[in-house]
């Protein structure tokens, strides 16, 4: 059975109940370094159960609309915050937490600037640059232990896009 997915443009309001949106909007909270920067203030709630938060560097090949979601993963000790280095789009699909398994399916399609931190718990996708390979920064829990889970869908979903951001998605 084929099952199908709308992405839509990744909004803080649409994504808030699966993690935060950080990008530059609005007014700075602060202006910093002699009055030639803004601070934007603490943009992601970093939660981790236990460990300490670590930076790494993540350098994924690039996928493709239509995508074809067969997997998602999710972090129970800790959140996952990524942090594109160069400007790639990025599809991200997020579910929320059922217990043992996720809910319905999300996707969203990032726009140049925009980073995303997943809340502790939220089923996703893989790291899904689109079009060409993205470099991240990506803040997440490092302990000794196991933090990641994995559900295989029996019936992959296939996630396709809304005209405009499909477009946005191939450079038009």
């Amino acid at each position: 059975m084929i099952r199908s997915i709308l992405a839509r443009p990744l909004t803080a309001a649409a994504f808030a109940p699966f993690g935060d949106v950080i990008e530059v909007t609005g007014e700075p909270d602060k202006i910093i370094n002699q009055t030639m920067c803004g601070r934007y203030h603490d943009r992601a709630t970093l939660d981790f159960s236990d460990g300490r938060a670590g930076l790494s560097v993540f350098d994924a090949k690039a996928r493709q609309l239509p995508y074809t979601l067969d997997l998602v993963e999710r972090h129970p000790k800790g959140s996952q915050a990524f942090i594109p280095l160069n400007n790639v789009q990025m599809l991200v699909t997020v579910a929320q937490d059922l217990g043992d398994a996720p809910g319905k399916i999300h996707a969203f399609i990032s726009q140049p600037g925009q980073a995303i931190n997943l809340h502790r718990g939220t089923w996703h996708g893989v790291l899904a640059p689109l079009e060409t390979q993205g470099q991240y920064i990506v803040v997440d829990r490092i302990a000794q232990d196991d933090n990641l889970e994995e559900h295989w869908f029996e019936d992959p979903w296939t996630i396709t896009a809304i005209d405009n951001v499909a477009a946005s998605t191939h450079g038009s």
